[in-house]
């Protein structure tokens, strides 16, 4: 194995640019650690917003990355062989220690999902963070197989608001979703609705009485107002931040309309989801589900990569490879 990887480094706080490709030691193994050969790694807001310096405990430099796909490179757990595929998500990656923008990566144990599949690294990479907070979502919202309702997507084309309505869709609910841009309409199924930052409309001529679930994926720019579009006694979720973190001034009681119920999730719930993945892989294998890959960089365009997301040009999800 060589002693030198290469790493995107986030050097400080700042614009894509702070983003450096270096050499760097390949990480030594330590008890209860992994050290996993990065094929690739998906890209998420949560490492935009790192990189810009809203991650107040995060420290830099740092190999940002909260999720990676590759093979067992050497491990301290017997249960994983030189060579495994595996996946990884969450768990402080990125952010507490040295994450996926990487050749290597060395990773808890208990974050190692070990997997089969059949599907190319570039497609795999797409699926983790993304399938497992679309599945946790619809789950913390109550839908799931043979579930009857209608749901609304807040940020439809973005990766988990895709998957969100494939696996929604799979369930037998009517689904919903919103864009703010027209060109990118063609990419979602169901009920189309235009997000120009006005009144959602077209909403009130499809479900007069509301939909029964909101999964608000723009986050902090839109949730108050997906708690008024909700029937009353429905449920928001917010599972995204793709409009930032912080909804400012929020008043529970004067914003949350009697018997409506507001709650959230957060990928990390579902770290070392084995069996999920797994079912998701699977189920992607068979045609059920996609994986929405909008387009792969190479580690070198990393900056590239990060201007593409952070200008909404993305439809789906973007990978990064080494």
């Amino acid at each position: 194995m060589n002693k030198m990887m290469r790493a995107a480094v986030c050097v400080r706080a700042g614009g894509p640019e702070v983003l450096e490709i270096r050499e760097l030691p390949v990480p030594a193994v330590r008890a209860g650690w992994s050290l996993v050969r990065v094929q690739g790694a998906g890209l998420n807001r949560s490492e935009l917003r790192t990189r810009q310096g809203h991650s107040p405990a995060v420290r830099f430099p740092r190999v940002l990355g909260i999720e990676c796909v590759g093979v067992v490179a050497a491990s301290t757990d017997p249960r994983l062989a030189e060579g495994t595929t595996v996946a990884a998500v969450m768990g402080e990656m990125g952010r507490a220690f040295d994450g996926g923008y990487a050749e290597y990566a060395l990773l808890p144990n208990p974050l190692l999902m070990p997997v089969t599949t059949t599907l190319p690294w570039t497609v795999l990479a797409a699926l983790p963070e993304t399938y497992l907070t679309a599945w946790g979502a619809l789950d913390a919202l109550g839908i799931g197989p043979g579930t009857a309702g209608r749901l609304l997507i807040r940020g439809g084309t973005s990766s988990v608001g895709l998957a969100a309505a494939s696996i929604a869709a799979g369930h037998g609910v009517e689904v919903a979703a919103t864009t703010r841009s027209p060109a990118k309409a063609g990419l979602l199924t169901g009920h189309v609705l235009i997000d120009d930052g006005g009144p959602l409309t077209g909403l009130p001529e499809l479900w007069p009485e509301g939909p029964d679930w909101v999964l608000d994926l723009v986050g902090a720019r839109t949730a108050v107002d997906s708690l008024r579009l909700v029937r009353r006694g429905g449920t928001v979720c917010v599972a995204g931040s793709l409009s930032g973190w912080i909804v400012p001034d929020f008043e529970p009681i004067a914003k949350i309309p009697s018997g409506t119920r507001l709650t959230a999730f957060h990928s990390d719930d579902l770290k070392g989801s084995t069996a999920l993945l797994q079912r998701i892989i699977g189920e992607v294998e068979a045609g059920t589900h996609r994986a929405g890959v909008d387009r792969v960089f190479p580690l070198d365009d990393v900056a590239a990569a990060h201007r593409y997301l952070e200008d909404d040009r993305a439809a789906g999800k973007l990978v990064l490879v080494p």
